[in-house]
């Protein structure tokens, strides 16, 4: 069990860490070398020319500035310009690390002035040190409050108003990213996804350059030809899937938000994604193809879930080295050596859970995939729900459990079955120091590593050496897509879930989760700034999800107190604590059924109006020409027509970068979102 020396040992290692990184970023960020990979978004967007300057810069001064100047040109534009220039989906991402901001700090300064002394006081642990393995934080926490004692009802009473806090900035969130999400609909461009629905249920001797390439591209050109005459005339090819265009917004919104057949597996309409947003390897999957495959892959993550309990444990044990060395006393030399088994029990742990958990959405990605969803965000979105849960059982649930039993095991051998609840109660809040270890390595090192982009920076001067020739090359070494939703979504859930848990149980842990809230905004905001180009917009619908894993968040927290009370025979707090779930789970469906529709249906009233001013201020629009080929299939694209569509953006995104940023500015921005015209003069 980490103590207060292991504690302050992982974070001086952490912070360390933390310094080197933003010191190294801080250093190759200013070198000219460096400009494709820490500010591509000025490259990409033609806001800043490629001068070709390729030195090293060994100026001291310049680097002691950029070591924190990157914070207030992060911090500089406004909520506005940022959906303008990155869309929605960015904005709302951004607003998730603000929300936690909102809900913790509070909650912190609340827990640290009055539970945290209660919890103090209260002399259990002192009581117990031969029974139960302890530290001094845990003396800060719950399991120092005696059994029955009254100082019970001062946690009682701090839920009530922890979860209270909670579901109020919670409905004031739900209420702005809404408005946010309606205004943008109605801000927004015509683009072709407004009309259009997706159904479902149908080596040698030297030769002149520009010439051999030519006959290559010749040669590849009629090879691509015979392709697709083969698939034309291939009837197997014809796949049960159609992209229905209308002539009108509000046609296409009836389609889509109604049921065509009594069949409810036949004729299946939904809103079609955006062109680049589609997944076109799931499209041609039967419908009962996709309940089968869904079957398998959740009996697949089922097993995973159990399969990662292995290395979970053994993370357990680096953590917990008194439990074990109580059985195994062999392993005393070891723990006798303060520096070391600082080292193991404060840093390693958590250091090693996370590179456990290194390639699982790698993997999870291709699990959502063979369910056969038909666009990256919703691949997105599921793999995150997955990774979640997966974190849920395994990091959350599972670490408690295996932790509690290693922690405990001298105490588990020796005592009746009857005992073993009670020492799992008393040893659940324990193991928040684990979590604090956890939070420092994941929440602080990893945010810090994430702008250092030591990865994307050598695989791109390994590019460059070998593979870049042209300027294109370029471009496609310099895009760094999207910021990763899968897994950064699921790591924010989890420190809503700790920060929730654990605020009345061991408040000594919330001070941990609001620096990292507060770090990893300052982080991405300057990342979707200057790095993160926009893959998809989906207008924030994953919100939703946020919001309901945090009140699932709530009620874990209600039910582990309730069980911790429990164990402490405090039976008047049963009743209190079923009635906050029941008033939480009531909040949750009245938020469910006020704002949950913006984000499934579109206001025919809003498609009305939108086709009424279109008609008025272009009644000569040959909308036919403009939808023509807007979701043709990229085996039927050729290369002049793929060319030609990149400069199309090119040019667009150049002209909308004109006249959306008037005036002159020093801090890098994203390439604009094109097709939106986002702006309100209050902003939520």
């Amino acid at each position: 069990m980490a103590t207060v020396g292991d504690i302050a040992v992982s974070a001086f290692v952490n912070l360390l860490l933390v310094f080197i990184f933003i010191a190294g970023f801080a250093f190759l960020r200013i070198q000219p070398v460096n400009r494709f990979i820490y500010f591509p978004k000025l490259y990409l967007s033609g806001r800043r020319r490629n001068q070709g300057s390729n030195y090293v810069s060994l100026n001291v001064w310049s680097w002691m500035r950029a070591f924190l100047d990157w914070i207030p040109e992060a911090l500089r534009h406004s909520q506005t310009s940022l959906i303008r220039e990155a869309g929605l989906d960015s904005a709302v991402f951004l607003r998730v690390y603000i929300l936690g901001l909102k809900i913790f700090v509070p909650i912190t300064l609340v827990a640290l002035l009055f539970l945290v002394p209660v919890n103090a006081s209260g002399g259990t642990l002192f009581n117990m040190t031969r029974k139960i393995v302890s530290s001094d934080i845990d003396k800060l926490s719950i399991s120092n409050v005696g059994e029955a004692s009254q100082r019970l009802w001062v946690h009682i009473f701090m839920i009530y108003i922890f979860t209270i806090w909670a579901c109020y900035v919670l409905y004031t969130e739900y209420g702005n990213i809404t408005f946010m999400r309606l205004h943008f609909l109605a801000s927004q461009c015509r683009s072709v996804d407004q009309f259009t629905i997706g159904f479902l249920g149908l080596g040698g001797e030297k030769v002149d350059t520009i010439a051999y390439y030519k006959e290559k591209i010749n040669d590849m050109g009629s090879k691509i030809s015979y392709e697709r005459q083969k698939i034309f005339k291939d009837p197997n090819a014809v796949l049960p899937v159609a992209f229905v265009i209308f002539d009108s917004r509000w046609a296409a919104a009836v389609c889509a938000q109604t049921q065509q057949r009594k069949n409810s597996t036949q004729w299946l309409t939904s809103w079609a994604p955006e062109p680049r947003d589609i997944y076109w390897k799931n499209l041609a999957i039967p419908f009962l193809s996709l309940s089968i495959r869904r079957l398998v892959v959740s009996l697949i993550v089922f097993a995973l879930v159990f399969f990662y309990m292995i290395p979970i444990a053994f993370v357990q044990s680096l953590a917990n080295l008194e439990g074990l060395e109580k059985v195994a006393p062999f392993l005393r030399p070891v723990v006798e050596l303060e520096l070391i088994k600082s080292f193991i029990q404060g840093y390693l742990p958590g250091l090693t859970l996370k590179i456990f958990l290194y390639f699982l959405p790698d993997i999870l990605l291709c699990l959502s995939k063979i369910e056969g969803h038909i666009s990256l965000s919703s691949l997105e979105r599921k793999t995150a729900s997955k990774y979640y849960y997966f974190m849920l059982v395994n990091v959350f649930l599972g670490s408690i459990v295996t932790g509690t039993a290693f922690e405990q095991l001298y105490t588990f051998l020796h005592q009746s079955p009857a005992q073993i609840p009670r020492t799992i109660g008393l040893g659940i809040p324990m193991k928040a120091t684990f979590f604090i270890t956890f939070i420092m390595a994941d929440g602080w090192t990893a945010i810090a590593f994430e702008i250092l982009r030591l990865k994307p920076l050598v695989i791109f001067h390994l590019k460059n050496m070998f593979i870049i020739k042209t300027e294109r090359d370029r471009e496609r070494a310099v895009d760094p897509g999207g910021f990763d939703l899968r897994e950064t979504l699921p790591t924010i859930e989890l420190y809503f879930l700790l920060g929730l848990v654990y605020g009345v149980v061991s408040p000594i842990l919330l001070p941990f989760v609001v620096v990292f809230f507060g770090f990893a905004f300052v982080v991405y905001r300057h990342q979707i700034s200057n790095v993160y180009n926009q893959e998809y917009e989906s207008a924030g619908a994953f919100w939703p999800h946020i919001h309901s894993r945090i009140i699932g968040s709530l009620l874990i927290s209600h039910l582990l107190l309730l069980g911790l009370l429990s164990v402490k025979k405090a039976a008047y707090s049963t009743p209190l604590l079923i009635i906050l779930s029941g008033l939480t789970l009531f909040f949750h469906k009245f938020c469910k059924n006020r704002f949950e529709p913006a984000f499934r249906r579109y206001p025919l009233e809003e498609a009305m109006e939108k086709d009424s001013v279109e008609k008025a201020a272009e009644p000569d629009l040959n909308l036919r020409a403009y939808l023509a080929d807007a979701y043709l299939h990229p085996i039927f694209q050729s290369f002049e027509q793929e060319e030609a569509a990149e400069v199309k953006v090119d040019k667009q995104v150049s002209l909308q970068s004109i006249s959306l940023d008037t005036s002159p500015s020093t801090s890098p921005v994203n390439s604009p979102s094109p097709g939106y015209a986002y702006h309100f003069e209050i902003e939520p």
